[in-house]
């Protein structure tokens, strides 16, 4: 690979550059964003280069992520089309953009639409790739190989896309809250806040690792924990009279919503 560009290095957009810079020589990668200060800090963590500007990033790259907010990428896009060739792959994080929207202004470039989440940055993320219209498959491979870093990689189609983005990406707010609050709960209970928020943490990544790993139901995994008569049945019973459930699936529901509007 001679380059890989991204523009727009946010919190996704830099979790996304510290990972594929592992996998890659760090001086093929290079950057571009807004802010020239937060480009410079994470070129000089990650060994790669920044660039003038959005145009000269995008030049000669094989591979062009875009991080920017899905209601910037119209324009980013106009502005980085006169320098494309009909083989670089534009790569978006855009959440909500599809294609076709792309297509409208880049009609002859590939495109590939990713879905990332921060926990790439620590090489424990999940990231859903979706090619989009008739993408080469060693094009998708590849990139399959270069994301292989930021933790899980797997597929999806845009007709999943939405959804996909939610429970991916928007999953790990709502687990910090939920750790917050067991820890908020450790701390009513007499344990010092640091301890709680490291013991809660750890307990609900081995949860999730359970999950992965045993190939049961979540809700027998449950279940095995549940000593009749015990404390975490008490404890299941609360949540469920607080709708725990339900809050959860309609914060899902919520976010899937809003998903749908941000690229229009």
């Amino acid at each position: 690979m001679k380059k890989i560009a991204f523009i727009g290095t946010g919190n996704m957009g830099g979790a996304i550059v510290r990972a594929v810079a592992k996998t890659v020589e760090p001086k093929t990668v290079c950057i571009s964003n807004r802010t020239r200060n937060k480009s410079e800090t994470l070129a000089s963590e990650c060994g790669c280069e920044v660039a003038a500007g959005n145009l000269a990033c995008a030049k000669d790259a094989d591979y062009i992520f875009l991080g920017v907010k899905p209601y910037a990428i119209r324009d980013v896009l106009r502005e980085i089309a006169p320098v494309l060739t009909k083989e670089q792959v534009i790569v978006s994080m855009a959440a909500g953009v599809e294609s076709s929207a792309m297509r409208d202004i880049v009609p002859d470039q590939p495109i590939v639409r990713i879905l990332p989440n921060t926990p790439c940055a620590i090489g424990e993320g999940l990231v859903l790739i979706v090619p989009c219209g008739d993408v080469a498959k060693k094009t998708v491979d590849a990139l399959a190989k270069l994301l292989a870093p930021c933790g899980r990689v797997d597929f999806t189609d845009e007709a999943h896309a939405d959804a996909g983005m939610v429970i991916g990406g928007c999953t790990p707010a709502f687990t910090y809250q939920f750790v917050e609050a067991l820890a908020d709960g450790g701390v009513l209970s007499g344990l010092p806040r640091a301890q709680a928020i490291s013991w809660a943490a750890q307990a609900v990544a081995g949860s999730a690792e359970m999950v992965l790993h045993s190939g049961k139901h979540p809700g027998q995994l449950k279940d095995e924990v549940c000593s009749p008569g015990g404390s975490t049945i008490e404890g299941v019973k609360e949540l469920e009279s607080h709708a725990f459930r339900g809050a959860v699936m309609e914060a899902v529901e919520a976010a899937f919503e809003k998903n749908k509007k941000l690229g229009k």
